[in-house]
């Protein structure tokens, strides 16, 4: 069964404001390699959407890992995967 993938607005506005700052550190390039990453791992939740890490023992809400500095936290419902928001793993640790 595949899972539909929705976006929450802080999802959109956070995945656009961590690739400004990849395309000002290390160009273009590396923006397309974030980018592809990102679709990727939203590819493989929507199939297995139970892959990646829980966060404080919720089955509901994950943390998927894109890369070193950026993870990305999403909510599984009966029929669709709500992308949450995306955070640069540089920053303070957060707590759900």
């Amino acid at each position: 069964m595949h899972f539909t993938v929705i976006y929450s607005e802080e999802a959109i506005e956070t995945f656009d404001s961590i690739g400004q700052q990849i395309q000002a550190r290390w160009g273009e390039k590396e923006l397309v390699e974030f980018r592809k990453r990102t679709y990727k791992v939203i590819e493989i939740i929507s199939k297995f959407p139970l892959i990646f890490q829980a966060v404080n023992n919720s089955e509901k809400v994950r943390k998927a890992f894109i890369h070193k500095n950026c993870s990305m936290f999403y909510a599984i419902g009966n029929t669709q995967i709500e992308v949450l928001f995306f955070w640069d793993n540089r920053q303070d640790p957060i707590f759900l």
